[in-house]
């Protein structure tokens, strides 16, 4: 059984992905003793640690004997061979998806609205001085809006 739940490269999965993903490894864990999960990267290795990481947050919610050492394995794995959770976002999301667990953070599904954007100051990036800043908004990881220079 193969499952795709693939998302562009430098970013962090969607909170409703990261609990696709958990449920589906659990799901196939829990059907048979001799299952396995193998997760494949394409891209940073970082992005395979939020899912390691959400997944030893998951399993931990029901731990049994067995789910303890599944646990310590997955940690031994997850700190020999998979790059630490070192994006800022990645972390949050981390962190995001244990609220979640935990009942301290609630989905939000209704929409929320961007009303306005204050910068305060402006960045020096060209030789010159200054900056010539943009905004590009995405919804779903498509482009909604692209302002102008």
């Amino acid at each position: 059984q193969v499952l795709d739940f693939g998302w562009p490269d430098l970013h962090t999965p969607a909170l409703e992905k990261i609990c696709s993903i958990c449920k589906a490894m659990d799901t196939w864990l829990n059907a048979a003793a001799h299952n396995v999960v193998v997760l494949h990267n394409k891209g940073n290795r970082g992005r395979l640690g939020v899912v390691v990481a959400a997944y030893m947050h998951y399993s931990n919610i029901s731990a049994s004997a067995n789910q303890a050492l599944d646990r310590f394995a997955m940690k031994r794995f997850y700190e020999d061979k998979v790059v630490p959770v070192g994006q800022p976002s990645q972390k949050r999301y981390i962190n995001y998806f244990s609220g979640l667990l935990s009942g301290s953070i609630k989905m939000n599904n209704k929409p929320l609205f961007l009303h306005h954007v204050i910068m305060h100051g402006i960045p020096n990036f060209e030789s010159k001085g200054g900056c010539r800043p943009f905004l590009k908004i995405y919804q779903a990881m498509q482009p909604v809006y692209t302002s102008g220079i």
